[in-house]
Protein backbone atom coordinates (compact mmCIF):
# COMPACT_ATOMS: atom_id res chain seq x y z
CA UNK A 1 0.00 0.00 0.00
CA UNK A 2 1.05 3.56 -0.62
CA UNK A 3 1.90 6.25 1.81
CA UNK A 4 -1.17 8.17 0.66
CA UNK A 5 -3.27 5.32 1.38
CA UNK A 6 -2.12 4.14 4.57
CA UNK A 7 -1.13 7.05 7.04
CA UNK A 8 -4.34 9.35 6.70
CA UNK A 9 -6.62 6.09 7.53
CA UNK A 10 -4.37 5.31 10.94
CA UNK A 11 -4.10 8.84 11.69
CA UNK A 12 -7.53 9.58 11.45
CA UNK A 13 -8.76 6.71 13.39
CA UNK A 14 -6.44 7.86 16.21
CA UNK A 15 -6.49 11.29 15.83
CA UNK A 16 -7.77 11.95 19.41
CA UNK A 17 -4.74 10.19 21.07
CA UNK A 18 -2.48 11.79 19.26
CA UNK A 19 -3.42 14.80 20.22
CA UNK A 20 -4.00 14.04 23.83
CA UNK A 21 -0.78 12.07 23.83
CA UNK A 22 1.63 14.86 22.42
CA UNK A 23 -0.24 17.97 23.92
CA UNK A 24 0.97 16.58 27.28
CA UNK A 25 4.52 16.36 26.13
CA UNK A 26 4.62 19.50 24.95
CA UNK A 27 2.49 21.31 27.38
CA UNK A 28 5.50 19.70 29.75
CA UNK A 29 8.19 21.27 27.62
CA UNK A 30 9.67 17.37 26.75
CA UNK A 31 9.05 17.69 23.04
CA UNK A 32 12.36 19.60 22.15
CA UNK A 33 12.10 18.81 18.45
CA UNK A 34 9.15 20.55 17.77
CA UNK A 35 10.24 23.42 20.96
CA UNK A 36 13.12 23.90 18.35
CA UNK A 37 10.92 24.10 15.44
CA UNK A 38 8.71 27.17 16.75
CA UNK A 39 11.90 28.54 17.97
CA UNK A 40 13.74 29.15 15.00
CA UNK A 41 10.77 30.17 12.68
CA UNK A 42 10.71 33.57 15.77
CA UNK A 43 6.96 33.72 15.23
CA UNK A 44 5.51 37.15 16.52
CA UNK A 45 2.51 39.48 15.87
CA UNK A 46 1.34 39.81 12.24
CA UNK A 47 3.22 37.14 10.60
CA UNK A 48 1.20 34.45 8.30
CA UNK A 49 2.94 30.61 8.85
CA UNK A 50 2.15 27.65 7.21
CA UNK A 51 1.93 24.50 9.09
CA UNK A 52 2.46 21.39 7.24
CA UNK A 53 1.44 18.19 8.37
CA UNK A 54 -0.30 19.77 11.02
CA UNK A 55 -2.12 16.86 12.92
CA UNK A 56 -4.10 18.03 15.50
CA UNK A 57 -3.09 21.61 15.90
CA UNK A 58 -0.58 21.38 18.43
CA UNK A 59 1.78 23.28 16.56
CA UNK A 60 -0.45 25.60 15.34
CA UNK A 61 -1.57 26.44 18.38
CA UNK A 62 1.62 27.65 19.74
CA UNK A 63 2.50 29.72 16.52
CA UNK A 64 -1.10 31.27 16.21
CA UNK A 65 -0.52 32.70 19.94
CA UNK A 66 2.58 34.00 18.85
CA UNK A 67 1.10 35.31 15.56
CA UNK A 68 -2.21 37.17 16.39
CA UNK A 69 -3.51 39.62 16.96
CA UNK A 70 -3.11 40.49 13.40
CA UNK A 71 -1.09 37.43 12.30
CA UNK A 72 -2.46 34.04 11.19
CA UNK A 73 -1.58 30.18 11.13
CA UNK A 74 -2.80 27.98 8.47
CA UNK A 75 -2.42 24.48 9.24
CA UNK A 76 -2.98 21.59 6.76
CA UNK A 77 -2.62 17.86 6.86
CA UNK A 78 -4.00 14.76 4.26
CA UNK A 79 -5.70 13.17 7.52
CA UNK A 80 -9.26 14.53 7.51
CA UNK A 81 -9.50 13.06 11.41
CA UNK A 82 -6.50 15.06 12.25
CA UNK A 83 -8.49 18.26 11.00
CA UNK A 84 -11.22 17.42 12.75
CA UNK A 85 -9.60 17.38 15.88
CA UNK A 86 -7.66 21.00 15.15
CA UNK A 87 -10.69 22.40 13.84
CA UNK A 88 -12.46 21.69 17.29
CA UNK A 89 -10.02 23.33 19.09
CA UNK A 90 -11.26 26.92 17.95
CA UNK A 91 -7.84 28.55 17.94
CA UNK A 92 -8.00 32.09 17.14
CA UNK A 93 -6.21 33.41 14.21
CA UNK A 94 -5.50 29.89 12.95
CA UNK A 95 -7.87 27.95 10.25
CA UNK A 96 -7.26 24.35 9.40
CA UNK A 97 -7.23 22.97 5.60
CA UNK A 98 -6.96 19.00 4.51
CA UNK A 99 -4.29 19.07 1.65
CA UNK A 100 -1.23 17.44 0.28
CA UNK A 101 1.76 19.15 1.38
CA UNK A 102 3.54 17.66 -1.87
CA UNK A 103 0.76 19.75 -3.99
CA UNK A 104 0.33 23.40 -1.91
CA UNK A 105 -3.26 25.32 -2.85
CA UNK A 106 -1.14 28.51 -2.27
CA UNK A 107 0.08 31.24 -4.16
CA UNK A 108 3.66 31.83 -4.74
CA UNK A 109 5.63 33.93 -1.98
CA UNK A 110 2.25 34.22 0.31
CA UNK A 111 3.74 33.26 4.00
CA UNK A 112 6.48 34.63 6.23
CA UNK A 113 7.41 31.27 7.23
CA UNK A 114 6.72 27.43 7.59
CA UNK A 115 7.07 24.68 10.01
CA UNK A 116 6.69 20.97 10.06
CA UNK A 117 6.53 18.94 13.02
CA UNK A 118 7.31 15.05 12.69
CA UNK A 119 5.41 15.16 9.07
CA UNK A 120 8.14 14.98 6.69
CA UNK A 121 9.05 11.16 7.05
CA UNK A 122 5.41 10.38 5.71
CA UNK A 123 5.46 11.73 2.35
CA UNK A 124 6.85 9.54 -0.86
CA UNK A 125 8.55 12.46 -2.54
CA UNK A 126 10.12 14.78 -0.70
CA UNK A 127 11.08 16.48 -3.19
CA UNK A 128 8.23 17.71 -4.25
CA UNK A 129 7.26 18.67 -0.16
CA UNK A 130 10.24 20.35 0.05
CA UNK A 131 10.06 22.72 -3.12
CA UNK A 132 6.32 23.45 -2.30
CA UNK A 133 7.59 24.82 1.16
CA UNK A 134 10.13 26.70 -0.49
CA UNK A 135 7.84 28.52 -3.50
CA UNK A 136 5.08 29.20 -0.94
CA UNK A 137 7.50 31.15 1.28
CA UNK A 138 8.75 35.00 0.90
CA UNK A 139 12.47 35.73 -0.07
CA UNK A 140 14.58 35.10 3.24
CA UNK A 141 11.41 33.62 4.72
CA UNK A 142 12.30 30.07 7.69
CA UNK A 143 10.99 26.43 6.69
CA UNK A 144 12.22 24.55 9.88
CA UNK A 145 11.21 21.04 10.30
CA UNK A 146 11.65 18.16 13.07
CA UNK A 147 11.77 14.25 12.08
CA UNK A 148 12.80 11.65 14.48
CA UNK A 149 15.43 9.45 13.97
CA UNK A 150 14.79 6.55 16.60
CA UNK A 151 15.82 5.97 20.26
CA UNK A 152 19.10 4.93 21.88
CA UNK A 153 19.26 1.40 22.70
CA UNK A 154 18.57 1.44 26.49
CA UNK A 155 16.51 2.16 29.37
CA UNK A 156 12.47 2.03 29.29
CA UNK A 157 11.98 2.06 25.54
CA UNK A 158 14.34 -0.79 25.03
CA UNK A 159 12.29 -2.86 27.95
CA UNK A 160 8.85 -1.86 25.74
CA UNK A 161 10.25 -2.30 22.72
CA UNK A 162 11.37 -5.94 24.02
CA UNK A 163 7.52 -6.53 24.84
CA UNK A 164 6.12 -5.04 21.29
CA UNK A 165 8.58 -7.49 19.55
CA UNK A 166 6.74 -10.79 21.45
CA UNK A 167 3.49 -9.07 21.03
CA UNK A 168 2.79 -7.00 18.07
CA UNK A 169 2.57 -7.85 14.63
CA UNK A 170 5.38 -5.50 12.14
CA UNK A 171 4.44 -1.78 11.60
CA UNK A 172 2.15 -0.43 9.51
CA UNK A 173 5.07 0.09 5.92
CA UNK A 174 4.39 2.08 3.12
CA UNK A 175 6.22 0.69 -0.02
CA UNK A 176 7.20 3.75 -1.30
CA UNK A 177 8.63 5.48 1.71
CA UNK A 178 12.09 3.90 1.29
CA UNK A 179 13.88 6.89 -0.14
CA UNK A 180 12.17 9.66 2.44
CA UNK A 181 13.03 7.68 5.14
CA UNK A 182 17.12 7.20 4.34
CA UNK A 183 17.01 10.95 3.37
CA UNK A 184 15.61 12.18 6.39
CA UNK A 185 17.25 10.22 8.82
CA UNK A 186 20.93 11.37 7.29
CA UNK A 187 21.38 15.26 8.39
CA UNK A 188 23.80 15.86 5.48
CA UNK A 189 21.52 14.15 3.03
CA UNK A 190 18.14 16.08 4.25
CA UNK A 191 20.23 19.27 4.66
CA UNK A 192 21.60 18.77 0.73
CA UNK A 193 17.27 17.98 -0.56
CA UNK A 194 16.50 21.29 1.20
CA UNK A 195 19.39 23.24 -0.88
CA UNK A 196 17.89 21.29 -4.00
CA UNK A 197 14.36 22.35 -3.47
CA UNK A 198 15.59 25.87 -3.66
CA UNK A 199 16.21 26.99 -0.38
CA UNK A 200 19.23 29.28 -0.24
CA UNK A 201 20.61 27.85 2.67
CA UNK A 202 19.99 24.64 4.79
CA UNK A 203 21.48 23.44 8.30
CA UNK A 204 20.28 20.39 10.70
CA UNK A 205 21.10 19.99 13.92
CA UNK A 206 20.56 17.12 16.53
CA UNK A 207 18.37 17.12 19.42
CA UNK A 208 18.19 14.75 22.14
CA UNK A 209 14.82 14.87 24.46
CA UNK A 210 13.60 12.85 27.50
CA UNK A 211 10.59 12.41 28.44
CA UNK A 212 9.37 11.22 32.22
CA UNK A 213 6.68 9.54 32.96
CA UNK A 214 5.05 8.81 36.43
CA UNK A 215 4.59 5.21 36.43
CA UNK A 216 4.51 2.41 33.69
CA UNK A 217 1.02 2.55 34.02
CA UNK A 218 1.52 6.29 32.65
CA UNK A 219 3.83 5.19 30.23
CA UNK A 220 1.74 2.22 28.52
CA UNK A 221 -1.76 3.96 28.53
CA UNK A 222 -0.25 6.67 26.38
CA UNK A 223 2.08 4.57 24.71
CA UNK A 224 -0.34 2.15 23.23
CA UNK A 225 -2.86 5.41 22.06
CA UNK A 226 0.14 6.29 19.73
CA UNK A 227 -1.12 6.05 16.31
CA UNK A 228 2.56 3.62 15.41
CA UNK A 229 1.62 1.11 18.40
CA UNK A 230 -2.49 1.23 18.12
CA UNK A 231 -2.07 0.73 14.66
CA UNK A 232 -0.64 -2.78 15.43
CA UNK A 233 -3.09 -3.63 18.34
CA UNK A 234 -5.64 -2.99 15.78
CA UNK A 235 -4.83 -6.57 14.28
CA UNK A 236 -5.25 -8.19 17.43
CA UNK A 237 -8.36 -9.40 19.26
CA UNK A 238 -9.32 -8.52 22.84
CA UNK A 239 -7.03 -11.20 24.34
CA UNK A 240 -4.19 -10.84 22.43
CA UNK A 241 -4.62 -6.50 23.17
CA UNK A 242 -4.70 -7.73 26.65
CA UNK A 243 -2.18 -9.89 27.03
CA UNK A 244 0.26 -7.00 25.42
CA UNK A 245 -0.82 -4.57 27.67
CA UNK A 246 -0.44 -6.92 31.11
CA UNK A 247 2.97 -8.09 29.73
CA UNK A 248 4.02 -4.53 29.12
CA UNK A 249 2.72 -3.22 33.20
CA UNK A 250 4.60 -6.36 34.43
CA UNK A 251 7.69 -6.27 32.32
CA UNK A 252 8.22 -2.39 33.06
CA UNK A 253 7.21 -2.35 36.65
CA UNK A 254 10.27 -5.22 37.38
CA UNK A 255 12.67 -2.53 36.44
CA UNK A 256 11.00 0.60 37.09
CA UNK A 257 8.97 0.27 39.89
CA UNK A 258 8.49 3.83 40.33
CA UNK A 259 9.17 6.62 37.54
CA UNK A 260 10.87 6.34 34.42
CA UNK A 261 11.78 8.25 31.39
CA UNK A 262 12.87 7.25 27.77
CA UNK A 263 14.77 8.97 25.17
CA UNK A 264 14.27 10.23 21.54
CA UNK A 265 16.50 11.99 18.88
CA UNK A 266 15.02 14.04 16.46
CA UNK A 267 16.55 16.14 13.51
CA UNK A 268 15.83 19.51 12.90
CA UNK A 269 16.05 21.07 9.43
CA UNK A 270 16.54 24.77 9.82
CA UNK A 271 16.53 26.62 6.26
CA UNK A 272 16.07 30.01 4.61
CA UNK A 273 14.18 30.83 1.73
Amino acid sequence: MKSKELFPSIFSRHAAAYDRRLDEIMSRGEARGRQRVIDLVEARPGMRILDLACGPGNLTRRLAALTGPGGEVIGVDLAPGMIEVARSRQIPSARFEIMDIEELSFGDASFDAATCGHGLQFVPHLEAALGEARRVLRPSAKFAASVPVGSPSHGAQEVLDAVVDRHLPPRPRAVDQDATRATVSDAGALSGAARQAGFASARVEVIEEKVVWRSAEHLVALFTSWWDCAARMERLDEDQRAAFVDDALETLRARYPGMLETTARNLVLDASA
